[in-house]
């Protein structure tokens, strides 16, 4: 199964605490961050973690901006990111830098993702535990695959399509966090997920919209 995080610091789905959207809309307390990738990453990086770093290839890892696989609407646009999961962990996310808050406050942020994916309701892995050597890990309290929060990261669901076959699938996903920015009015979040499934996950972003309230 691939599992789906959230973490406001965000196979699962996790969440961490950020595009100033079309729909921009901010006020005194609470400001509305919104990425459709029509015009690009928006400020969006993807990085992969718990792998090997002595044999990167096999894990064909790839990110960038792409369009909805079929049988969905292939003029929509996305941002994708695969990788074969050799170290039966692989973790995939993608992250941003949230600016323009109050210094040193604490802020909810409730998440609504839509994410394409292909991974068959009921679906399971094959065995095999991680390598341990030159292993990349995250510096962030989330979960190692299944299915507990962290600290700094919350599981929101899976990523199944709700279907026994393996057809893309447009989900959503919706979760909350908190968390307090920096001294210079500073979030970052991360949406990711954590999958045990031992085989390639590719998967495509096509919005990620956070309101963040200030608690």
């Amino acid at each position: 199964m691939k599992w789906l995080f959230f973490s406001g610091i965000g196979v699962l789905l996790m969440l961490f605490f950020v595009n100033c959207e079309k729909e921009e809309n901010r006020g005194r307390d609470s400001m509305i961050l919104y990425s459709d990738f029509s015009d690009g990453k928006d400020g969006w990086q993807a990085g992969f973690s718990e792998y090997n770093g002595d044999n990167v290839e096999i894990y064909e890892l790839e990110e960038g901006l792409a369009t909805l696989p079929a049988p969905l609407d292939e003029n929509e646009p996305a941002y994708r990111i695969s990788g074969m999961n050799r170290s039966d962990d692989l973790f995939m996310y993608l992250t941003k830098r949230a600016e323009g808050l109050k210094p040193s406050t604490r802020y909810k942020g409730t998440f609504t993702l839509h994410i394409a994916s292909d991974a068959r309701s009921g679906g399971v892995g094959a065995g095999g535990a991680p390598d341990e050597n030159n292993f990349y890990e995250m510096n962030i309290d989330k979960i190692q695959q299944c299915c507990t929060d962290g600290s700094d990261m919350v599981v929101i669901g899976n990523v199944a399509n709700g279907t026994e076959e393996y057809v893309y699938t447009l989900l959503e996903r919706t979760g909350e966090f908190s968390a307090t920015t920096d001294d210079d009015g500073m979030l970052w979040i991360i949406v990711a997920t954590d999958s045990g499934f031992e085989g390639k996950t590719t998967l495509h972003y096509s919005s990620i919209r956070v309101a963040l309230e200030e608690i």
